[in-house]
């Protein structure tokens, strides 16, 4: 059984997910691991958090990470960076 993953950790593996170039909203969705509804709140919040924005081009909705979406990005990795390197001191 799996552990169920907190709205941060879905907020952030989505942040991931466009920055690494994932940027249209099926295939986001896809790689996220899930279903529209939420996955369309999630980006809307991130939208409003100036975090991704939206590129429309002919009909066609994608996404783009701003640069504050990827200072945010950096600071989570390095807290994740710190955690781990604390855990496997003890």
């Amino acid at each position: 059984m799996t552990k169920k993953r907190s709205r941060l950790e879905i907020y952030i593996e989505t942040l991931k997910w466009i920055r690494s170039g994932i940027n249209k909203p099926t295939n986001i969705m896809y790689k996220s691991n899930l279903s529209w509804i939420p996955l369309k709140n999630i980006l809307d919040f991130l939208v409003k958090q100036d975090l991704i924005q939206v590129a429309e081009n002919a009909n066609k909705r994608t996404y783009e990470i701003t640069e504050k979406g990827r200072n945010v990005l950096r600071y989570f990795e390095k807290a994740e960076e710190l955690l781990v390197v604390q855990t496997t001191y003890r």
